[in-house]
């Protein structure tokens, strides 16, 4: 199985409006919500794709009750399921709000400060994470830290997969990530916005460099609709769509990370793992509902994604 960590889960609230006027009240076409946060949404494409994973984190309060029940009620894939392990908290799950301009495409994006996690459920945590790693073919840790949690977390959880021989990527922010990747992940995929504040520079490929020298073993930084760009031990790489595509753009970071761990396992080289990833990407942007990917979009744009020698 493929283990994600959601440290911060959330429950994603999609709303569709019209037009989207700041001070002014809007009548909302279409509603949904998922079960989300970075792990969670990689969760859902892994299994979508046809692969078993198991989602822990934190999840607390009637938003966390929710959220597991979406969860459990997500559809499997062609041989692919989603077994929550998340370790339960007193606290409530934070919620995230999107707001679809369907006059523009475009998506305004709220999110909540996540739930004051306590050293005892931090300690909880880390025992399950510690008894899922045995199982693990990987790991991917995603998002944000909530409060309570330590700084150095996704360092430590680094280290630990890298203990038990469990290959893992990353994907963080701001300081847990800058603490993590000296922890040496496997994969490593910020978007340049993360990339230029961890290394100063704002060349994406001049960053990329200095994010692989400081520690991780690959770096696929994700240039939103630009593609892709794969620094690695194997060469040098950009990806990118055949076209711009508008819609919702939340979530396709989280399934190009998908599209690489999946690819990555099944032994495919980078230049197909970057095919995948870019295509996943994009076909979420094209699907009606945050954290996930339209299955027709996707189809159509594998075989047209171009990868270049960077």
């Amino acid at each position: 199985m493929i283990l994600t960590v959601t440290l911060n889960a959330a429950l994603d609230l999609t709303y569709r409006v019209p037009r989207l006027q700041p001070h002014a009240s809007h009548h909302v076409t279409a509603a949904a919500e998922r079960a989300g946060g970075k792990g969670v949404n990689v969760a859902r494409v892994l299994a979508a794709l046809g692969h078993t994973t198991v989602v822990t984190g934190f999840a607390g309060g009637t938003t966390g009750e929710t959220l597991r029940r979406l969860l459990a009620e997500t559809a499997p894939g062609d041989g692919g399921r989603i077994t929550d392990r998340l370790v339960p908290i007193i606290g409530t799950t934070r919620r995230t709000v999107a707001v679809v301009d369907a006059s523009t495409g475009n998506t305004t994006q709220l999110n909540e400060p996540g739930p004051d996690v306590t050293a005892e459920e931090w300690a909880a945590f880390t025992d399950t994470y510690a008894r899922l790693l045995r199982e693990a073919r990987a790991v991917a840790l995603c998002g944000s830290l909530p409060p309570g949690v330590p700084v150095g977390a996704y360092a430590h959880l680094v280290r630990q997969a890298r203990a038990a021989r469990v290959p893992v990527l990353l994907d963080t922010s701001g300081e847990p990530l800058r603490r993590g990747i000296a922890a040496r992940p496997d994969l490593v995929t910020p978007n340049t916005t993360e990339l230029a504040a961890l290394t100063g520079s704002t060349e994406p490929l001049r960053a990329a460099l200095d994010a692989r020298r400081r520690g991780a073993h690959a770096i696929a930084a994700t240039l939103g609709p630009e593609g892709v760009l794969a620094v690695t031990p194997d060469g040098t790489w950009r990806a990118a769509p055949p076209r711009r595509l508008t819609g919702n753009p939340t979530g396709a970071g989280d399934s190009a990370a998908a599209g690489l761990l999946s690819a990555w396992l099944d032994g495919l080289p980078w230049p197909d793992r970057l095919t995948r990833a870019v295509a996943l990407a994009a076909a979420t942007v094209k699907a009606p509902t945050a954290g996930e990917f339209d299955a027709e979009t996707y189809t159509d744009l594998l075989p047209q994604v171009k990868v270049t020698a960077a």
